[in-house]
């Protein structure tokens, strides 16, 4: 009958021929230490979710078409007053614009302005002001607080890293009401591809502001809120990816063969050492 255990490339050394000696146990805690630390490493590599950013030129999301988010709050101007008019250079202008916009009155006779709106993707320009109002207001003031300027779509849940909002709680309080304020804006597309494949076109940007006083043709002062803006065509793309189980396994399976093999030649090199040295002094060693 065919023995198996002839096919064991593991043979087994007993017990009462084997050594135990201090530094081998030193060599065993610490490779166990080491190893420990490795695969607490990789588990935190294999749990959580890894961002890789590259940068490309592309025009990414809804053809020539970009959507907007604007909420302000106006602490000294009524409701009835305000509009957004939204111009470009594909020749649109537009005043008064009123699909999805949402006026909610504040405090002593104060605005909160929200509207949702397109832009096309070519340079232009977006303003709050009072240009679209039946009657103009008997006095002016633009000071105004800022909650949120978006561009495409919502990646606040995402908590990404990136200035996809930086002029939120910008606030004019201090400033002349008289002022106009103008913001220039540098629109960068920003793509973000989660572990699912699920695509969110979305927008960062920088800005620059002034503010000054503006006449209007008819002598009056008239100041509004101006948003200049103008894309970059680098688009910047963020994709999340997560290690796969074969690699998170072929990594354990290295550190622990790699630690226990280079452990093993260390340890038999001081061994070895050791009983050279013993020979030595018993002037056994030839």
């Amino acid at each position: 009958m065919l023995d198996i255990r002839r096919f064991d490339i593991y043979r087994k050394v007993p017990k009462d021929l084997t050594q135990p000696t201090t530094v081998g146990a030193v060599i065993s805690i610490l490779c166990v230490l080491f190893i420990s630390f490795m695969i607490f490493n990789d588990i935190l590599a294999y749990i959580f979710i890894d961002l890789r950013s590259e940068f490309f030129i592309d025009d990414p999301g809804r053809e020539g078409k970009i959507d907007v988010q604007v909420n302000v709050s106006f602490p000294h101007m009524a409701c009835e007053y305000l509009g957004v008019d939204i111009q470009d250079e594909n020749g649109r202008h537009e005043v008064g614009f009123v699909d999805q916009t949402n006026k909610v009155s504040i405090g002593d006779g104060g605005c909160r302005f929200e509207s949702r709106f397109e832009i096309n993707k070519v340079p232009g320009n977006f303003h709050l002001s009072t240009h679209s109002a039946a009657t103009q207001p008997e006095s002016y003031d633009m000071r105004h607080l800022i909650h949120s300027i978006k561009f495409g779509d919502d990646v606040s849940h995402k908590n990404l890293k990136g200035s996809f909002d930086p002029l939120a709680k910008r606030n004019t309080s201090q400033e002349n009401g008289l002022n106009t304020h103008e913001y220039i804006l540098k629109i960068v597309p920003s793509v973000h591809e989660d572990y699912s494949g699920t695509i969110l076109n979305s927008y960062q940007y920088t800005f620059g502001h002034k503010s000054y006083i503006t006449y209007h043709h008819s002598g009056k002062i008239i100041p509004a809120v101006w948003f200049k803006y103008e894309l970059q065509p680098i688009t910047l793309k963020q994709t999340e990816q997560r290690q796969s189980f074969y690699a998170f396994l072929t990594s354990i399976c290295a550190v622990v063969g790699g630690t226990f093999t280079v452990a093993g030649i260390i340890d038999s090199t001081f061994f070895t050492i050791s009983e050279l040295v013993k020979k030595q002094r018993l002037g056994k060693l030839t």
